[in-house]
């Protein structure tokens, strides 16, 4: 009789890889989504949910994302400051405009990861968010990946 069994790998087991990609003209929720699984090892047929097995994860030109139709302007990030009546507002478009343009894309994929767990919040120091073209991350090497070009729908059309 043949027996199935699930491998589950243990922290030291893991090689962790560095990956680069260039965000300019790719839409927000395809490259969040392509990040999130990037971060969490899902892309590994080792996968295992409880071990953080993911790889790092170099993002240039945040600043240039875009997002389809008309969510530039319609959507609405909301926050709280934590006094009463102290709900916040604000719009992808000032926010990529403003002081911190990676902030729409590091709230992305914060938000495909699992909710407030220690894992997940180690997982996102494995994201590195940059709002020009060039990183400080040169001495490990990482692997480019063109994720513009792996599908048509991954920038916008016009």
């Amino acid at each position: 009789m043949l027996k199935s069994t699930t491998a589950s790998m243990k922290p030291a087991e893991v090689e962790k890889k560095w990956i680069h990609i260039d965000a300019e003209g790719v839409v927000v929720g395809r490259l969040a989504t392509f990040i999130a699984n990037r971060l969490r090892g899902k892309h590994l047929p080792t996968y295992t949910p409880h071990v953080d097995m993911g790889d790092y994860v170099i993002v240039t030109n945040v600043d240039k994302v875009v997002f389809t139709g008309k969510k530039n302007t319609d959507k609405v990030y909301y926050r709280h400051t934590g006094h009463p009546g102290g709900i916040k507002q604000t719009t992808p478009e000032k926010v990529l405009n403003g002081r911190f343009p990676e902030r729409v894309l590091e709230k992305a994929v914060e938000r495909m990861l699992p909710k407030e767990s220690p894992l997940a919040r180690k997982q996102m120091t494995h994201l590195r968010l940059f709002a020009g073209a060039a990183h400080e991350h040169e001495a490990q090497q990482p692997l480019t990946i063109d994720f513009k070009s792996a599908s048509p729908k991954n920038t916008r059309s016009a």
